[in-house]
């Protein structure tokens, strides 16, 4: 794969699992990111020890983004992943520009990035890097992924089996295309804050929520109680952003 986004040096990095070159470069993968008004309050505790508000808020309620990912062709691999995240910034920092905008400037740029508050995977290697060297709160167990047309179906397994921490079912609305955003994400390594910047090439399409639900199940797990704290159980999403072109580069991990 010989062109510009993944022309990049790389340097080796140790894990538990072995070894990895960072940027973990990504070269075909589906995404779909459901983004929710979530309680604000739950957002605020979850954020609890972090040094981060939330960043997306209009009165009781707070962005956050649940996302699905089916990589295909990796460096690490091939796995899905689901992530939440609060859209957060550090407290009492006002940003260079109001609301959503600022997700679409340069991530190395934005004041506002994504505190990861789970990110399960379905394979060892990927549970080592993302833990060893970003301090992602990952963990193993299966995962579902279907994505035809406008009808979406994920859903993450309760490792310790019984019944599932979360699905998002449904069919999305008519869609828009938009270029894919890239990211920058929050989480803590060794004790301090940590900035991470995902360069992302991704051709999307915005979709109204249409009939997509995501529901939280009965297990225990620390991800569904989260879930349950953002009041996202039964909830509808804002809007969705989908693609099945997604690549990226997944850099180090920065002081933030």
């Amino acid at each position: 794969m010989s062109d510009d986004l993944f022309a990049v040096a790389r340097t080796v990095h140790h894990t538990s699992a072995g070894l990895v070159d960072l940027p973990i470069l990504y070269y075909d993968a589906s995404n779909v990111i459901a983004l929710f008004d979530a309680d604000r309050r739950g957002a605020e505790r979850l954020l609890e020890g972090t040094e981060l508000e939330p960043a997306i808020v209009h009165g009781d309620r707070a962005l956050v983004g649940v996302s699905f990912y089916e990589y295909r062709h990796t460096t690490v691999g091939i796995y899905d992943e689901v992530g939440t995240a609060i859209f957060a910034r550090r407290r009492g920092d006002r940003g260079l520009l109001p609301g959503l905008a600022e997700l679409l400037i340069d991530p190395r740029k934005r004041h506002v990035g994504a505190w990861v508050v789970d990110l399960p995977v379905t394979t060892e290697a990927a549970c080592a890097a993302g833990r060893d060297l970003w301090g992602y709160p990952k963990f193993v167990t299966a995962i579902d992924f279907t994505l035809h047309g406008r009808a979406v179906r994920s859903a993450v397994r309760d490792p310790d089996g019984g019944a599932d921490i979360c699905e998002l079912l449904g069919t999305m609305g008519p869609g828009v295309p938009i270029p894919g955003p890239s990211l920058m994400t929050f989480s803590h390594l060794d004790g301090a804050l940590v900035r991470t910047h995902v360069d992302v090439r991704a051709p999307s399409r915005l979709h109204a929520r249409g009939e997509v639900r995501l529901r939280v199940g009965a297990s225990t797990h620390r991800m569904a109680e989260n879930l349950r704290v953002l009041g996202l159980h039964g909830a509808t999403p804002r809007a969705l952003v989908v693609t099945t072109h997604f690549q990226s580069l997944l850099h180090a991990g920065t002081r933030a």
